[in-house]
């Protein structure tokens, strides 16, 4: 069987990171029925995890005294407890083992540096970005060494790597990490049960939105270090231009949508901006589809840039402007989309412009449309077994 070990950091998928835990399970267990998720739980808290066969351990939850004192390091005690804790409940049950899967990198680190090789079990390690680039990692000055550390046990002595995006794999392949053989990418991917093209105007008839106004959109879970800042300061240079332009903005935190809401107020778009409380993704997909253009401002990552939105976006055929990152044009050419330098606010300005006079493009929106085909859930979880089959057919353990 397949272990599949993962730390979302919601259990009722209130973030990207459970969301795609979570689809991505429900598709490995439609394929391999005995896929065993081994996922954290304090208490009896409520848990979306159960209907995909899940199973719960004890969440030893000693980041929650970072509320006394507010540091990372304390999460990363959290995780080692918590790969310790996996260990101990594979034991008695590795012989009936293929591979682990980790996708949180301190329980790989322990994993491929000292369980997985203690317990003759295979390792795979899913990188979302080096530890040492993590926005929310630890700032302690003497624990730079120890986040370098991390990074290149959990990447070097793992079995296989799995990436995101062909960009990280040549990055470990410049540095020297890792044989380019050895890591597998496997992209972010989008639930076809969910997002489909729906007609424009009667999405803005569902949600009261003005028929013949420009929409701009954007939705994510949360607004941190996705430049929305940036998106609106480029929405107030279009109004010149566009005088009746709305932006749309679905998901942030209550604190994020009222510092938004401020900062439209100052910039003279208060009453263009519509601010959208996180909603079930039934309902994001209308708000995506009443667009005539959606909006990636920037990613929290480069070069293992590979947001759900994206492929989101892409099932639903509109316009895109996404920032012009090689991780990004993996999967969308830039003949699909309009691009801007990063962080770049006349490029942005520009990009959103021209995607906004762009006549209609049947032809470009079924060529998006096409390539989100290719980025279910589903495929994504084929590519994942294609990589465990390929680690344990080698039985190899680093």
């Amino acid at each position: 069987m397949l272990v599949y070990i993962a730390y979302p950091t919601s259990l009722t998928l209130q973030s990207a990171n459970a969301i795609q835990t979570y689809t991505t399970l429900r598709e490995l267990r439609a394929r391999r029925p005995d896929t065993l998720a081994l996922i954290p739980r304090w208490g009896h808290e409520p848990s979306r995890f159960g209907e995909v066969g899940a199973t719960h351990l004890p969440r030893p939850a000693i980041g929650k005294l970072s509320r006394l004192y507010k540091s990372t390091l304390l999460y990363y005690l959290e995780h080692s407890a918590f790969a310790f804790m996996t260990a101990a409940w594979l034991a008695p049950r590795r012989r009936a083992v293929e591979a682990v899967y980790v996708r949180q990198v301190i329980a790989a680190a322990w994993w491929a540096g000292v369980l997985g090789p203690r317990l003759g079990l295979p390792v795979i390690y899913e990188a979302h970005d080096l530890e040492t680039r993590n926005p929310s990692r630890a700032r302690e000055p003497w624990a730079e060494g120890l986040l370098h550390l991390v990074d290149r046990v959990a990447l070097t002595r793992c079995s296989a790597v799995v990436s995101l995006t062909a960009d990280f794999r040549r990055l470990l392949a410049a540095i020297g990490w890792r044989d380019p053989a050895e890591v597998f990418v496997v992209p972010d991917a989008y639930d076809e049960r969910l997002f489909a093209p729906r007609p424009r105007l009667a999405a803005r008839g569902a949600l009261g939105l003005p028929s013949d106004r420009p929409i701009v959109a954007y939705a994510g879970m949360t607004f941190a270090h996705r430049w929305l800042d940036g998106l609106l300061a480029a929405a107030a240079r279009l109004r010149a231009r566009y005088p009746d332009l709305a932006l749309v903005l679905v998901g942030g935190r209550p604190a994020e949508r009222e510092a938004l809401r401020a900062e439209a107020a100052r910039l003279g778009i208060g009453a263009a901006l519509h601010l959208v409380a996180p909603c079930p993704q039934a309902e994001v997909v209308t708000y995506l589809a009443a667009a005539d253009v959606l909006v990636i401002p920037d990613t929290v990552t480069d070069v293992t840039a590979s947001p759900l939105k994206l492929f989101e976006y892409l099932a639903l055929g509109q316009p895109l402007v996404l920032p012009a990152l090689p991780a990004l044009h993996e999967i969308v050419p830039p003949a699909l989309c309009h691009t801007f330098p990063r962080r770049d606010l006349d490029g942005l300005t520009a990009a959103l412009a021209a995607a906004l006079a762009a006549a209609p493009d049947e032809a470009g929106a079924a060529r998006r449309r096409a390539i989100a085909a290719g980025h279910t859930y589903g495929r994504r979880a084929e590519r994942i077994l294609e990589v465990v089959d390929s680690v344990h057919g080698h039985s190899r353990v680093c």
